[in-house]
C-alpha cells in the first residue's frame, strides 16, 4: 500500500494490505488505529486469548502473523484506547462477519471464486445509449425460503429465481439494496458495520460472487447500493474505533446524521481511502457493474441542508472517488441519489463535474406522483407538472426512480398512490407507467411494483405474490411485462436519451383535456405517445404538420386493451392522418404508443 496516498485520501486498494490475509502458514492481521495504546487479535484459532499486535510503519498501524489461523475462522480486535478503556471491535476491513446480533469478523480468501464472465466484463458499457431497466431488490423480502428459519435464500439460490422473474417481466439490471454487513434488519443495509463484508444473512462472499456471475451469464447488469455518507453507531464497529472519533466527526452538530448514525469525516484522508477502497473492492472482487451512491445531498451540503453551505472537502472526496473508479473501471456505472440542484453532477471530473454517470430524477418522481394523486377535476390546473421535467432534463443524465422509499413508511405503494377507488387505480397506473417508460431517462422500479403490490413494503415479509391470483393484478402484470419488453427492444426509447434528438413535444398545451403527445426517436425508428390523464373519453386530433403527407401510425400498445383489463378491443391496424391531424379516440385514463411507419420529413 502507498502510505502517502492512504493519508492524502488517494489510496484505492487499502483492503489488499489492511484486514486479514491468509498465507501458506497462517494469517496476517493489520489495522489502522493511530490513537490505540495496544491491540490484540482474539479468535477461534487462539481460544479467544489475546495475541498482541506490533506497531509498524509510523506507529499508526498494528500488525501480527498468527500461525495456524485459517479461512472461515472468526476473530476480533481487542483495542485499548488512551483512556484505558478496552473494547472488542470487528475489523473495519474484514471480508466477512457473523450474523447479527453477533459481530465477529470472519477470515475470507479474496480468491474464493473463479468467475466465468470475461466476455461480459469486456463488452459491458455504462448503458448511456442502451436500454437500462432496473429492478431494485431487497434480498430478504423478495421471496421467502420455507427451508430457512429467517425465510432467507442464499445469494446463489435466489439468483435463478430473480433472473427468471426479471426475464419474464422485462428487466435487464438488478440493483441490490446494500448487502454490506449491518446489525439491524430495519436499516435495510443503510447503516453498516462491515463495509467490506457481504452480509451473512444470505451466505458467503463466494456465494455472492456466484450470484453476480450468473446474472452476467444471462446478460444482466448488477448494481449495488453503496453508502459513503454514514455508518452504524454500534460500539463494536467504526465508532470511536481506536478510542477516538477516527472515522466520524468529533462534533455532534455535524457528526450525527438525521438517521442517528455517525457521519463519515470526509476531510480526513484515511477516511477517504477507506471509502475509495470499499467501492473498489465491490467492483474489483465481485465484478459489480455499478454503484448507486446513497444520500449524496448529505455529501454536497452540510447535513444535506443547502442553507448550511457546500461541504467542500466532501465534494472533493466524491470527485476523487468517482474519477479514481472511472480510471480503474471505465465501463462501470456510477449513480447519485441526489435531490438537490447542485450543478454538473453527471459531468466528468475533468470537465468540472462530480463524475457520476447518472442522477436520480427526484423532481420527476415527486411531480409525477403528486399529479397522479390529484383528483381528475384538478389535473388541468396542475397540467404542467408532467411537462416541467423536460425543461431541466438536459442538465444531467437523469434516471427515473420509483424506489423502495416510495413504497414504505405511510407513503403508500405506487398503485395505492393513484387517485380514486380500487377499480380506477388500475387504468391510471397503466397510464402512469406508459408515461414513465416512454419518458427520456433510464428506469428503476422497486420489486412488487410490477404486480400492483397494494400492501406497503415490509422487510420481514415476502412480496404478496398471491395477488396475481386476482385478475386485475394478473392483467396488470402482463401489461407491465409487455411494456418493459417493448422498452428493451425499441431503440427510440433509449438510444438518444441524453441528446435533444431523442424527444420532441407534439402537443403539450391541452390543459383543459389533460392530453399530452410527444415523439421519441433513434437513428432508425420513431414512436409517438399520446396520453389522456382525464377521467372522460376524448376525441383528439393530434397535429401531424411535421410528418410527411401520408404518414401512417401503427398501434404498438394501448393501455386500455381488454387483455390488460381495459375496455378497448385490440387492434394493430395502421392509422392514417389527414390535413386536420390524426384522429384518436382516447378512453378515460388511457395512453397509446404508435410506431411511425413513414419517416419524418427533414
Amino acid at each position: 500500500m502507498d502510505f502517502y496516498s492512504f493519508y492524502t485520501g488517494n489510496e484505492f486498494e487499502a483492503y489488499k494490505y489492511l484486514g486479514a490475509h491468509p498465507d501458506q502458514t497462517g494469517v496476517w492481521f493489520r489495522t489502522f488505529a493511530p490513537s490505540a495504546t495496544s491491540i490484540a487479535v482474539i479468535g477461534e484459532f487462539n481460544n479467544w486469548q489475546p495475541h498482541y499486535m506490533n506497531k509498524i510503519h509510523d506507529g499508526n498501524f498494528f500488525e501480527c502473523h498468527i500461525e495456524g489461523a485459517k479461512v472461515g475462522e472468526m476473530y476480533k480486535y481487542k483495542i485499548q484506547g488512551k483512556n484505558g478503556q478496552t473494547i472488542d471491535h470487528c475489523d473495519p476491513y474484514g471480508f466477512g462477519m457473523q450474523l447479527r446480533p453477533e459481530h465477529a469478523s470472519i477470515i475470507r480468501n479474496l480468491d474464493d471464486y473463479k468467475f466465468s464472465d470475461s466476455k461480459w466484463m469486456k463488452n459491458r458499457t455504462d448503458a448511456k445509449n442502451k436500454p437500462l431497466n432496473i429492478y431494485e431488490v431487497h434480498l430478504g423480502s423478495f421471496k421467502a425460503n420455507p427451508d430457512d428459519e429467517h425465510g432467507w435464500y442464499t445469494y446463489d439460490k435466489i439468483a435463478p429465481l430473480l433472473i427468471e422473474h426479471m426475464k419474464e417481466n422485462g428487466y435487464n439490471c438488478i440493483e441490490l439494496m446494500p448487502v454490506s454487513e449491518h446489525p439491524s434488519d430495519e436499516s435495510w443495509g443503510y447503516q453498516n458495520t462491515g463495509f467490506f463484508a457481504p452480509t451473512s444473512r444470505y451466505g458467503t462472499s463466494s456465494q455472492l460472487k456466484e450470484m453476480v456471475d450468473l446474472f452476467h451469464k444471462n446478460n444482466m447488469y448488477v448494481i449495488l447500493d453503496f453508502v459513503p455518507v454514514h455508518f452504524a453507531v454500534d460500539a463494536y464497529g467504526l465508532a470511536n474505533y481506536d478510542g477516538t472519533p477516527l472515522y466520524e466527526y468529533p462534533n455532534d452538530a455535524v457528526g450525527v446524521s438525521e438517521w442517528g448514525s455517525c457521519n463519515f469525516m470526509h476531510s480526513r484522508g484515511e477516511v477517504r481511502s477507506f471509502l475509495n477502497s470499499a467501492a473498489t473492492y465491490w467492483l474489483e472482487e465481485f465484478h459489480i457493474d455499478g454503484l448507486r451512491m446513497d444520500a449524496i445531498s448529505r455529501i454536497l451540503y452540510w447535513q444535506g441542508d443547502e442553507r448550511r453551505g457546500v461541504n467542500g472537502n466532501a465534494v472533493d472526496f466524491v470527485k476523487t472517488l468517482n474519477k479514481g473508479l472511472k480510471d480503474r473501471f471505465q465501463n462501470c456505472m456510477l449513480a447519485a441519489e441526489d435531490s438537490t440542484n447542485f450543478g454538473n453532477v453527471t459531468k466528468p471530473v475533468s470537465e468540472g463535474g462530480l463524475g457520476f454517470d447518472y442522477k436520480w430524477d427526484m423532481g420527476w418522481m415527486n411531480d409525477t406522483l403528486d399529479y397522479m394523486r390529484t383528483a381528475p377535476e384538478y389535473r388541468s390546473a396542475n397540467y404542467h407538472k408532467l411537462t416541467f421535467s423536460m425543461m431541466y432534463y438536459y442538465n444531467a443524465n437523469f434516471l427515473l426512480p420509483l424506489s423502495h422509499d416510495e413504497n414504505v413508511h405511510g407513503k403508500a405503494t405506487i398503485l395505492q398512490k393513484m387517485s380514486g377507488d380500487y377499480d380506477n387505480k388500475f387504468p391510471q397506473v397503466r397510464l402512469f407507467y406508459m408515461y414513465m417508460m416512454t419518458h427520456p431517462g433510464k428506469k428503476l422500479n422497486f420489486m412488487g411494483n410490477e404486480i400492483g403490490q397494494f400492501r406497503e413494503w415490509d422487510e420481514k415479509r415476502e412480496q404478496d405474490w398471491t395477488i396475481l391470483d386476482f385478475p386485475k393484478h394478473e392483467q396488470f402484470n402482463q401489461y407491465i411485462a409487455k411494456l418493459n419488453k417493448l422498452y428493451l427492444k425499441n431503440s427510440a426509447l433509449w438510444e438518444y436519451d441524453y441528446t435533444e434528438d431523442g424527444f420532441k413535444w407534439i402537443d403539450c398545451h391541452q390543459e383543459a383535456d389533460c392530453i399530452y403527445a410527444y415523439k421519441r426517436s433513434s437513428h432508425d425508428k420513431e414512436l409517438v405517445i399520446v396520453l389522456n390523464f382525464s377521467d372522460t373519453s376524448k376525441q383528439y386530433s393530434m397535429p401531424v404538420n411535421e410528418f410527411d403527407s401520408g404518414t401512417s401510425f401503427k398501434p404498438v400498445l394501448h393501455t386500455d386493451w381488454i387483455e390488460f383489463g381495459g375496455n378497448t378491443k385490440k387492434s394493430v391496424a395502421s392509422l392514417k392522418s389527414d390535413k386536420s391531424g390524426l384522429s384518436l379516440n382516447l378512453p378515460a385514463y388511457s395512453g397509446i404508443l404508435l410506431e411511425v411507419v413513414k419517416a419524418i420529413s427533414k
